[in-house]
């Protein structure tokens, strides 16, 4: 699916030359169906459960308040920072506390599917969705999408990076990291964007490439194995950090105090679609058909085009490529089995406050040389 085709979707061909931001992958509703039997229903179970869904991740936090406001039910939000592999997790758990719906990367949503953990819901938008964002059984589909860039430190980082080449430079020592452990869709993403330059493109190639590319960052003493965010963005544990661009543009208006700079790399400009789901054991089952048709209303359609931040970025006008659905289940395989051998390190959370200043947090080398 081309960027294009993303944005025709969303009811915004017109703005197709707009190459930046997350880009909703549903379509507005072409008039208001009250679909009265399901609001009943869904009220009459009272609430919905979320996973993975932090407030301040493409709008989600204003989409989830207004669905409130609309419809009375309550939203229980359970741990915002889930990645897709641990929303799936705890599926596959069924616990009574588990989510009934997810917000996970394509493969992650294919392969739950294949597992019989979701069950299938076709919106009344249904056919505005483009064939390559969405399963032909309404088990998953697309919601909005975004382009994998770098979150800068203006205030710690002096000159910039503008490909993943320049990552590997000395002056990056201990200042890049990724937004999100290794199981998560986000870093999985940016393992297989690092690649596709030394794979030349080849999609079949640049999972192993770009595990090599970040095994040599380690080496180097450039990447820092921690989750990173804004908190080690702006900390300086992360000064360098791969990101969505439409997070990273968040983040740049939302941290007043700290000059963030947002660029898109030149080569390896890789898109992703974030897929939506209900849960085959979803507590609440009526709660997320409701939430589902929200998600593609014109409401929250315009909520998510004010949140996704369709400003230019620096960096070249390259087009950004749009990996199927095969491709990204590859490298998920192969980013996420290969990563200890490889890279050789574990992505961890470090909390703040045992930050204690620029250091090395790879092998054995590295810290010998960096002295520490």
């Amino acid at each position: 699916m081309s960027r294009r085709d993303a944005l025709k979707a969303a009811g915004l061909a017109g703005a197709a030359a707009l190459s930046t931001g997350a880009v909703s992958v549903c379509a507005a509703a072409a008039s208001a169906d009250p679909m009265e039997d399901l609001v009943a229903a869904a009220k009459a179970e009272g609430q919905l459960t979320v996973m993975g869904l932090p407030r301040d991740w493409c709008g989600y936090g204003v989409v989830m308040d207004r669905f409130k406001a609309r419809y009375g039910l309550a939203i229980n939000e359970l741990r915002p920072g889930a990645s897709s592999a641990e929303q799936i997790a705890a599926i596959r758990r069924g616990k009574a506390d588990a989510p009934d719906v997810v917000d996970v990367g394509m493969p992650f949503a294919s392969s739950a599917m294949k597992d019989g953990l979701l069950q299938p819901y076709k919106v009344s938008t249904w056919d505005t969705i483009p064939e390559a964002a969405k399963d032909a059984q309404g088990y998953w589909y697309g919601g909005y999408c975004g382009v994998l860039a770098f979150e800068i430190n203006g205030d710690l980082v002096t000159r910039m990076p503008r490909d993943w080449a320049d990552l590997a430079a000395p002056e990056y020592r201990n200042s890049v990291g990724l937004a999100g452990n290794i199981s998560s869709n986000q870093a999985i993403q940016s393992v297989y964007a690092a690649g596709l330059l030394a794979a030349k493109g080849n999609f079949e190639e640049a999972a192993d490439q770009g595990l090599k590319f970040f095994a040599n960052l380690n080496e180097k003493g450039n990447f820092v194995p921690i989750i990173g965010d804004a908190n080690s963005l702006v900390d300086g544990r992360t000064p360098i950090l791969v990101r969505w661009d439409y997070l990273a543009l968040g983040d740049r208006d939302r941290l007043a105090g700290t000059r963030i700079e947002v660029i898109r790399p030149k080569t390896g400009v890789v898109a992703g679609v974030y897929a939506r789901a209900i849960s085959a054991h979803a507590p609440h089952p009526n709660a997320a058909r409701l939430w589902m048709e929200y998600l593609c209303s014109d409401e929250a359609q315009l909520t998510w085009l004010k949140a996704s931040h369709l400003l230019d970025l620096k960096g070249d006008d390259v087009a950004p490529v749009f990996p199927t659905l095969k491709d990204q289940e590859k490298a998920r395989d192969i980013i996420t089995n290969g990563w200890d051998d490889i890279v050789g390190v574990k992505v961890q959370c470090l909390p703040s406050e045992e930050y204690l200043g620029p250091m090395s947090f790879n092998s054995s080398t590295a810290r010998r040389s960096a002295g520490s």
